[in-house]
């Protein structure tokens, strides 16, 4: 079940890793550098990965290729050996948005803050001859052979990803179009969590999604279909202070909604669980589901060892390849 929710909100962004006693916090320039029509938003707080083994595992594990090359193009092309990104970079963020109004189609662009030395990665891109695209002020450049580029909002904020997926968060950036800062439902689920050292939201499809992979073959059943449309919204946060911690909240507007889909994923889990390793068992027997009014609540805890041997079962493999 955890590595359920790990595939579809943890993964695409855990994806980089997770935290300790920092809050992973984004400040107004990198929310105004985000769409409106965000479906899911995740942050890190990058730089306190290093203090958790079991966090560094995961990350080791489940980086996502936006990551890695993201990663490998800036050390590449602008720092010149002087350094990876872990030297310059506090927090994380991947939005997962639509494009157009009603589209079913998402774009992912990356966030990355902290204090990054523009000048210098500036300067060794005008020594590489690398010309940058401008979008009215801002300068887009390239930065790899597959169409990732980046752009400095600010010196201590830079924007990346291909190069639609930027412009439209400069679009926003720059008042063209809307950002995640007129997107009420996002902004006030993201007060819930973002004192965390690693979190996410997500809007009503992107919740309902999660949930029909999250359930698996109890997914399938009429009573998910009848349900999901009430889903209205999720929010997650992770921590390995004592271990690993995971706690996710879903919105669903009444206490019926709730106590139907806490059943559906009881029933998800015992199903799991008749196929699974005994480090699949104890992390199964280790979530907890709960209904409370209107929201349901899944927590999962577990030791750093418990964590390493669940990372290294088959089931989780499965879920991330």
């Amino acid at each position: 079940m955890l590595k359920s929710l790990m595939k579809l909100s943890v993964v695409p962004a855990l994806l980089a890793s997770a935290g300790m006693v920092h809050a992973a916090q984004l400040d107004t320039d990198a929310r105004g550098a985000i769409p409106e029509s965000v479906q899911q938003l995740v942050v890190i707080d990058y730089r306190a990965m290093q203090d958790s083994t079991s966090a560094m595992d995961l990350r080791n594990r489940v980086m996502p290729p936006e990551l890695k090359q993201f990663d490998e193009a800036l050390h590449k092309s602008a720092l010149g050996g002087a350094g990876s990104m872990d030297q310059y970079v506090d927090e994380l963020a991947f939005a997962l948005f639509r494009p157009k109004a009603g589209s079913d189609n998402l774009d992912t662009v990356g966030i990355a803050q902290g204090q990054f030395p523009e000048q210098d990665i500036l300067a060794a891109f005008k020594k590489q001859h690398l010309k940058p695209k401008m979008v009215r002020t801002n300068a887009i450049y390239p930065m790899t052979k597959t169409g990732m580029v980046l752009c400095f909002v600010d010196p201590s904020t830079m924007v990346f990803g291909d190069t639609d997926a930027v412009t439209k968060a400069l679009d926003a950036r720059d008042g063209v179009s809307l950002s995640l800062l007129a997107n009420g439902a996002m902004m006030s689920a993201m007060q819930g969590v973002d004192s965390s050292a690693l979190w996410s939201i997500l809007d009503d499809k992107g919740t309902q999604t999660m949930m029909k992979q999250l359930m698996g073959q109890a997914g399938s059943v009429t009573d998910f279909d009848t349900v999901k449309k009430h889903l209205q919204g999720s929010s997650y946060s992770m921590d390995f202070i004592h271990g690993v911690s995971f706690d996710l909240t879903i919105s669903t507007g009444d206490p019926f909604t709730a106590a139907t889909v806490s059943s559906l994923l009881t029933a998800a889990v015992t199903l799991r669980k008749l196929s699974s390793s005994d480090a699949e068992k104890q992390a199964l027997n280790a979530t907890t589901i709960a209904s409370n009014s209107g929201s349901l609540t899944i927590h999962f805890a577990s030791t750093d060892a418990e964590f390493s041997s669940l990372l290294q079962s088959p089931l989780f493999q499965s879920m991330v390849h």
